[in-house]
C-alpha cells in the first residue's frame, strides 16, 4: 500500500435539499439512509481501505459534528478530524486539509470525496481510483471524476471535455448546476459529463492551484502552517476562518486552472444528493412507490414515502410524489420540484417560528 496516497474525506454538509431528514443538527452523512447497517460516512471510509492507510484519511467537518464523527469513527485520532467552526464552502476546506498533509509529507497524493455519495460497485470504484492516483502521482495536474449522465438533472455540475482516446481527457469547460434547457443540450452533445465532486491531485499541484488562483486563501492557511500538528492548529483555524472567502473548489480552482483533466468512469455513482436520487437508488413495489413507512397506499404510484415507524400515513390517488416526515415536520413535495426543497428551508429559516424545525 502507496504510504503517500491520502484520503480527505469532506463531511460538514448539512444536506439542505434532503430535508426534513437532514438536519443541521444531524445531517444526512451520519444517517444510514439505504438501510446497508452503516453510515455513508462509515461506508465512505471503509471504501478506502485498500486505497491508503487508516492513519492517513483525514475528515473535513464543521466543529459541531465532531462527537457525530469520532462516535461513528472511532479508530480516527483527533489529528485526523478537522473541524472548521463555520461553513466556508470546499475550497476553504480542500485548502486547510492539502496545507496540514503537505505540512507532513511534501509528496503526498490526495483524494478529496464528499462523504455522502454512493458507490454501486466499490471494486471497479477502487481500481479507479488508484488509477488516477498512479496519473498525478507523476504528474502535477488536477483530477477529477466524470460519469456519464443518464438524465438531465439540474442539481449537478457538467464537464466538458476535449475527446481524446486516452481515459484521462483535458478539460474545456465547467458548467455548475445548468438551467434545465441547457442541461438537455449538454445530455445530447454526448460530450458533457456530471461532475462527480471527487478530486484527485498531488499537494504540490494543488497548493500551487491555490497560490495563483485563489492567493487570499493560499495566504491564510501558509501563514499557519508553524501551527499544524500543534497544540496551536485549532486557535488558529478559530481565528483564521471567518477570514476566508465562501467559495467551492470548483468556481475557485477547477474553472481557473489549466492543468484540469477528468477520468471517465462509471462504477455506479450517486451523490445522494436529493429525494429523486433516492427514489432512483431505492427498491420499489408494484406502483412504482419507495416506500419506508408503516403505510396504506391506495391508486397510488412513483412515489416516495418516508415517515416514522411510529405513525401511519395513508394516501389516495396520488402520483409521483414526495412524503416525507421527520422530527415534527410533514414535507409533502411534487417529485419534479424536488429542487424546491433548497427554498423550503431557506423560507423556514427564516421564520421565528419555524427555524427550529432546520
Amino acid at each position: 500500500m502507496n504510504q503517500n496516497n491520502y484520503v480527505v474525506i469532506m463531511a460538514g454538509g448539512i444536506g439542505s435539499r434532503f430535508w426534513p431528514f437532514s438536519r443541521s443538527g444531524f445531517p444526512k452523512q451520519f444517517h444510514d439512509i439505504l438501510g446497508t447497517g452503516k453510515t455513508l460516512i462509515q461506508q465512505t471510509a471503509d471504501r478506502y481501505a485498500d486505497v491508503c492507510p487508516k492513519e492517513n484519511i483525514f475528515v473535513v467537518t464543521n466543529s459541531n459534528y465532531a462527537d457525530l464523527v469520532k462516535a461513528q469513527l472511532p479508530w480516527m485520532q483527533d489529528d485526523q478530524i478537522l473541524l472548521e467552526p463555520m461553513g466556508r464552502n470546499t475550497a476553504p476546506c480542500v485548502a486547510y486539509a492539502a496545507f496540514k498533509i503537505h505540512a507532513k509529507n511534501p509528496v503526498a497524493n490526495l483524494v478529496v470525496c464528499p462523504a455522502d455519495h454512493v458507490i454501486l460497485k466499490e471494486d471497479i470504484f477502487v481500481q479507479v481510483i488508484k488509477e488516477a492516483l498512479a496519473s498525478t502521482q507523476a504528474e502535477n495536474k488536477l483530477l477529477t471524476l466524470g460519469m456519464k449522465p443518464t438524465r438531465p438533472d439540474t442539481g449537478y455540475g457538467y464537464i466538458q471535455f476535449h475527446e481524446v482516446a486516452d481515459k484521462v481527457k483535458k478539460v474545456k469547460t465547467f458548467t455548475e448546476k445548468p438551467e434545465l434547457a441547457i442541461a438537455r443540450t449538454f445530455l445530447e452533445s454526448g460530450d458533457f459529463v456530471w461532475n462527480a465532486g471527487i478530486f484527485i491531485w498531488n499537494a504540490k499541484a494543488i497548493l500551487a492551484s491555490f497560490e495563483e488562483h485563489q492567493t487570499e486563501l493560499y495566504d491564510i492557511f501558509n501563514d499557519g502552517m508553524q501551527h499544524f500538528w500543534k497544540d496551536t492548529e485549532q486557535a488558529f483555524i478559530n481565528k483564521s476562518y471567518p477570514q476566508c472567502k465562501s467559495i467551492s473548489v470548483d468556481n475557485g480552482i477547477m474553472e481557473k486552472a489549466s492543468n484540469v483533466y477528468v477520468m471517465l468512469a462509471d462504477f455506479g455513482w450517486s451523490d445522494l444528493g436529493t429525494w429523486k436520487s433516492l427514489y432512483e437508488l431505492s427498491e420499489k413495489d408494484e406502483n412504482g412507490n419507495v416506500v419506508n413507512a408503516n403505510a396504506m397506499l391506495y391508486d397510488t404510484y412513483n412515489s416516495v414515502v418516508r415517515v416514522g415507524k411510529d405513525k401511519l400515513v395513508v394516501l389516495e390517488g396520488v402520483d409521483n410524489l414526495i412524503v416525507a416526515e421527520a422530527d415534527g415536520v410533514i414535507m409533502i413535495c411534487h417529485k419534479d420540484h424536488e429542487q424546491r426543497v433548497k427554498d423550503f428551508v431557506a423560507d423556514a429559516k427564516q421564520s421565528p417560528q419555524n427555524k427550529k424545525f432546520i
